[in-house]
């Protein structure tokens, strides 16, 4: 497993609650794009399909 930013753990965080891409974007003040780019970038860095995987692994590992 990679090293995660700051920004991953914001997003990785988001997901976790539900959000939506659109939502995040809001939060973080990122386009929409952006966050399916670090999305993107952090499902590969854990070896995950999708971001309820993604969620299960946060709430899982204790990451909220």
């Amino acid at each position: 497993q990679r090293q995660m930013c700051i920004r991953d753990r914001a997003i990785i965080e988001e997901v976790a609650k539900g959000k939506s891409n659109k939502e995040i974007a809001k939060e973080l003040n990122f386009s929409e794009g952006t966050v399916r780019n670090y999305l993107s970038t952090i499902l590969d860095k854990l070896e995950l399909r999708d971001r309820t995987q993604l969620a299960i692994w946060a709430i899982g590992r204790g990451e909220l």
